[in-house]
């Protein structure tokens, strides 16, 4: 048995992956594969129209926005969102709160000045940075709801003067907030919403087509928005088990119920790890993730027996990132419960043996 704490490609869920499995040898009774049918057949416009149907009916987005699939992870929408939104002589404000957010930062600064808010460098992104000041003349503020590298979660979004921009790439659809409060909002899907390969965004439809500059078209919101996420071949696969993950989100509760779900797998590892003398967690105690839980050892020589104690059992994905050490367990939507019990059974069984 295997239990995947991978940051992702994240887990997804048992019903979803035997779903998407039948689709690559025959989807919908097609006798072809989801991989080599036309991404112009009425059988896969079907599979986008509900996709984007669903976003809106979970996010509980007004009228007015349009949800694309495109291509390129977050890391291109840190140069599309600057592209698109960010005219030339105009300025951006950004929170700083993790690599991914330095990352955004600095493909913004390519197309226009941006202005750093607030952040948490200082201490190693370890709190998310609270009582800063949104420029009134900023063209957008950007902020990155959750840091999986450093475990930490914006837990409540500032009212923004501008419009507001979020990359929610490892939270997105894990929790309850007010969508319509964002002017635009992507996630890579390989997180926390289906494989790697495509990328979601939602764009207030009103925000498109200001900029004096010429985007190119496989770079401009607006042309995808007007081809419905199909001017050019779209990830059939990545987008169809997407679509899959959304249904089955709504079909246990929607999101409401993953939010009840998710704070009970956050509050059954944080209890452990603030019992148990051995671990401490890493990120201010506010400000944790419910996605991605980082935690070290009191005594780090021991980390790599708990390492080998953790992988012994089936426990995949707990090293933490290259950049920090330690253990980093990421609970996505799809993991169960019981799997983080595993985790936890573990650490109290080490602590037998060393405490």
């Amino acid at each position: 048995m295997k239990y995947n704490f991978g940051a992702g490609p994240g887990i997804l869920s048992q019903e979803v992956l035997q779903e998407a499995a039948k689709a690559v040898t025959d989807f919908n009774n097609s006798g072809l594969s989801i991989l080599e049918i036309s991404h112009r057949s009425v059988d896969f416009q079907a599979v986008m129209d509900e996709a984007q149907q669903l976003v809106k009916e979970l996010l509980n987005l007004d009228a007015g926005y349009s949800v694309l699939f495109l291509q390129g992870g977050a890391s291109l929408q840190f140069a599309m969102v600057p592209y698109n939104l960010l005219d030339e002589g105009k300025m951006a404000a950004y929170l700083d709160t993790g690599a991914w957010a330095s990352k955004a930062i600095k493909e913004a600064k390519y197309f226009g000045d941006v202005k750093v808010v607030a952040s948490s460098k200082e201490s190693t992104y370890t709190y998310i940075p609270k009582d800063y000041a949104i420029p009134e003349n900023a063209a957008y503020f950007h902020i990155t709801s959750n840091n999986t590298i450093y475990g930490t979660q914006v837990k409540e979004f500032p009212a923004s003067p501008v419009p507001m921009v979020s990359d929610m790439s490892s939270d997105i659809f894990s929790r309850s907030f007010d969508a319509n409060k964002f002017g635009l909002i992507y996630a890579g899907a390989q997180k926390n919403m289906g494989p790697a390969g495509a990328t979601m965004v939602v764009v207030r439809e009103d925000m498109l087509g200001k900029v004096q500059r010429t985007i190119p078209s496989m770079l401009n919101y607006k042309i995808h928005a007007e081809g419905g996420s199909m001017y050019n071949t779209p990830s059939v696969y990545a987008i169809y088990v997407s679509m899959l993950t959304l249904r089955w989100i709504k079909s246990i509760g929607g999101i409401a119920e993953i939010e009840k779900q998710n704070n009970a797998k956050a509050a059954l590892l944080y209890e452990e790890i603030d019992r148990n003398p051995l671990f401490k967690g890493t990120a201010a105690a506010e400000d944790r993730s419910h996605m991605n839980v980082c935690f070290v050892m009191e005594d780090p020589s021991l980390e790599p027996e708990f390492m080998q104690m953790a992988k012994d059992a089936g426990c995949v994905g707990i090293k933490g990132h290259r950049s920090v050490g330690g253990f980093r367990a990421s609970i996505y939507n799809a993991m169960p419960l019981s799997s983080v019990q595993v985790l936890v059974d573990l650490m109290k069984e080490f602590e037998s043996k060393k405490g």
